[in-house]
């Protein structure tokens, strides 16, 4: 039989979600006042940031949504040998509906079929939910608020793509994402965080290139490869001139961070998660009874 949880999640899952909508992560706004420090002064890329930075600080202090598009709820979700995972789900799903009512979150899950607005975040597929059994002793919950603009913006490519002229190669891959980037222009809200999987198949690439946006801006991936592919491609994506907002500017990207799953010998897929500047996330540990909260 399953244990029961350790702790309610009820409440602490209020606070992952108060925080991933009103607050965003140090090392976010580190990069977006870096990104105003480079735009020209009083060009419109450097007051679009302004403007961003005035928000933010604005949404922290009253504890209001960063965006009015709060997104959809990703969860992912790890746990030790035994947890209830529907016990998990039903809290989180309490945690939602009582976030919702205090306007951490707009309503916006709606049925695909009929149109309607269910009026608490939850349906079919809302929240989603990635939930693995791991060796520590710890609950670990990682929240996501994916926009639906950048959410529009993400790609996918099956390689080899005579289109970009892409082989299945790392090279291939750094084509495929400087497309994905050109193609969104400003609609993804510039400047983001730019996930990516390289292999999978089409749903499980998607799942982990969104997962890489937890990473935080500044980390350094452990595959040397893949981490000289992230310095190429942020320094080439902020070449392309996009900027703040589609303003123009300096800074297109404020991070790409990259991972790889095994793949079929038939299939090469890089899977493109564009991320907003209002990069929310938020994750909460449980270990020994006790709850941390960290960005």
């Amino acid at each position: 039989m399953p244990q029961p949880l350790q702790i309610d999640l009820v409440d602490h899952g209020v606070e992952l979600i108060r925080r991933a909508s009103t607050v965003l992560p140090p090392d976010v706004k580190a990069a977006l006042e870096r990104a105003r420090a480079a735009e020209a002064a009083g060009s419109a890329s450097q007051q679009a940031l302004a403007t961003i930075l005035e928000n933010v600080a604005m949404a922290e202090a009253d504890a209001s949504p960063v965006c009015q598009d709060t997104g959809t709820l990703i969860f992912y979700v790890d746990h030790p040998f035994g947890y209830s995972t529907a016990q998990m789900m039903e809290q989180l799903n309490r945690a939602t509906v009582i976030a919702s009512e205090k306007a951490y979150l707009r309503p916006n899950a709606v049925d695909s079929v009929t149109g309607k607005n269910s009026g608490n975040n939850l349906g079919l597929g809302f929240p989603q939910y990635h939930i693995h059994e791991w060796n520590k002793e710890e609950i670990r919950i990682r929240l996501l608020l994916k926009g639906g603009g950048s959410e529009n913006v993400c790609a996918q490519y099956s390689l080899p793509d005579d289109r970009i002229k892409a082989g299945r190669t790392l090279d291939g891959v750094r084509k495929a994402v400087l497309d994905a980037v050109c193609t969104a222009q400003g609609q993804g809200c510039s400047p983001g965080v730019i996930g990516v999987c390289i292999g999978g198949d089409r749903g499980a690439g998607y799942v982990a290139a969104k997962e890489q946006l937890f990473r935080h801006v500044d980390d350094v991936n452990p595959d040397p490869a893949l981490a000289g592919l992230e310095r190429q491609l942020l320094a080439q994506l902020n070449e392309l001139g996009i900027g703040p907002m589609g303003f123009g500017g300096t800074t297109t990207v404020f991070g790409v961070k990259i991972g790889a799953l095994h793949r079929l010998p038939a299939c090469f897929f890089v899977s493109v998660a564009y991320l907003c500047w209002a990069a929310r996330r938020a994750v909460m540990t449980i270990a020994n009874g006790e709850v941390r909260y960290d960005a």
